[in-house]
């Protein structure tokens, strides 16, 4: 069967599919690093979050889908730590997505469409030890900058963060 790989604007009858990509991308990428009760709870805290945030107009939200499936999204805005720069607050794709060409697609369309809102580079931070999320980021262009952030999801225990950027 040939793939079709459709990337659109989120609308506020995807916050259930969103949330279902995010939680499973989270739970195989970063449900390691936390125990297993947290893990649990963030996992499920990603499956209602989303029906809120797609109703942001400030926020660019792409959904892809592979054969109708939703499998990555991407959530955009202009950044708060560099100003006149957008920032990709999150890039997950379902792990049953990856390999597939679903996530090469959705970043050169959040790429495209944040050029066309007027932005002319942008930046992402992620988890210094997810080595699959860093080399989909290079080979999407980014680049480091060699900035470095803990970030703490709630737990008390901080994980070490790394930015990355690109003209869009």
């Amino acid at each position: 069967m040939p793939r079709a790989v459709e990337v659109r604007r989120a609308t506020p009858t995807d916050g259930e599919a969103i949330g279902i990509v995010h939680a499973a991308s989270w739970e195989a990428a970063y449900a390691p690093f936390f125990t297993p009760d947290f893990a649990t709870r963030e996992i499920a805290s990603r499956l209602t979050r989303w029906h809120n945030r797609v109703t942001d107009e400030t926020a660019l939200i792409l959904l892809a889908t592979l054969n109708s499936r939703p499998l990555a999204f991407s959530w955009s805005t202009p950044s708060t730590e560099r100003p006149g720069q957008a920032e990709i607050l999150s890039f997950y794709a379902h792990p049953e997505g990856w390999g597939t060409g679903v996530a090469p697609r959705l970043m050169t369309e959040t790429l495209n469409a944040l050029r066309r809102t007027g932005f002319s580079r942008v930046h992402l931070w992620t988890l210094r030890d997810t080595p699959q999320s860093r080399r989909f980021y290079t080979k999407s262009g980014f680049t480091e900058t060699g900035a470095t952030r803990p970030r703490d999801f709630g737990d008390g225990v901080p994980l070490p963060q790394v930015e990355y950027d690109r003209p869009c």
